[in-house]
């Protein structure tokens, strides 16, 4: 039974209740403090982004200030393509941080940090999406 909770924890489902709401920063922090979570967090983080992003490319259309010029609704969707585009090398470069985590430590801690934009514009439109 210990070793079904520790593995559950380890997977991201933190106490084992499925509730891993709100875990996202703090596993951010704890990976730029350890190179062995490093890797983890930066796949999933990458391929989170990724999805979120497609998500609403594809079925969330612009709303509010997107709306005004066709400059900027076309900016949306170009946005959004960048944004998958960084999740996807931010999952590749977890994956090749993983196999020599000394040496590639600070080119993931630096890539791991730089997704902090894309996560606020994606929490910005995303959230602007959902309360619309």
């Amino acid at each position: 039974m210990d070793a079904a909770i520790a593995l559950d924890s380890e997977l991201g489902n933190g106490n084992g209740n499925g509730n891993c709401s709100g875990s996202t920063v703090a596993d951010m922090v704890d990976a730029s403090h350890d190179a062995t979570k490093l890797p983890r967090v930066m796949v999933t983080g990458g391929v989170g982004e990724a999805a979120a992003a497609l998500y609403l490319a594809l079925f969330r259309t612009p709303a509010g200030l997107f709306l005004r010029t066709n400059s900027m609704f076309y900016s949306y969707y170009g946005v959004l393509v960048a944004v998958v585009l960084f999740g996807l090398v931010e999952a590749w470069a977890g994956l090749w941080v993983s196999h020599d985590l000394l040496r590639r430590r600070a080119v993931g801690t630096t890539m791991l940090w730089l997704s902090v934009l894309p996560l606020l514009f994606l929490a910005g439109v995303g959230g602007h999406a959902i309360l619309s």
